[in-house]
């Protein structure tokens, strides 16, 4: 039997040297991973709440507030009226999706470094591991 202790602590250093590695990769763009989450999931749904962003991401309404604020002071994402006075609705602007290709190369490099000797069954095999954790962490 496997130590779980010390598979959810691998796991747990794995995120926070990809974060910190892509960090450096995306910092030529002045952007870092957490931005980049964001701005990925506005590209691949066009535009959702300031709630359904957090929901998504697993954080606090304060922490996507300040992020998004910053993205905004940068000129990537907007933030417009939603059904209520409390709901903003976030989608990218014509600036981020004019920079997203440039942003995108560089995490598809950074990506193809770290999986380089990475099989594609080993692939399949931890994303399916990774799904079943993140069912079980979403019911």
């Amino acid at each position: 039997m496997t130590d779980q202790h010390a598979f959810f602590h691998q796991l747990h250093q794995l995120t926070r040297y990809l974060s910190k590695a892509l960090n450096d990769k995306l910092a030529v763009h002045g952007i870092y991973s957490s931005q980049w989450t964001i701005l990925y999931r506005l590209k691949q749904i066009d535009r959702c709440t300031q709630a359904e962003l957090a929901h998504y991401l697993g954080v606090e309404a304060p922490t996507i507030t300040r992020t998004l604020a910053r993205l905004e002071s940068f000129g990537w994402i907007e933030r417009s009226p939603g059904k209520d006075k409390r709901e903003k609705v976030v989608s990218l602007t014509d600036k981020a999706l004019q920079a997203f290709p440039e942003w995108v190369q560089s995490v598809r490099e950074f990506e193809a470094e770290m999986l380089k000797d990475v099989s594609e069954d080993q692939q399949k095999s931890t994303l399916e591991t990774v799904h079943i954790i993140m069912n079980r962490l979403n019911n």
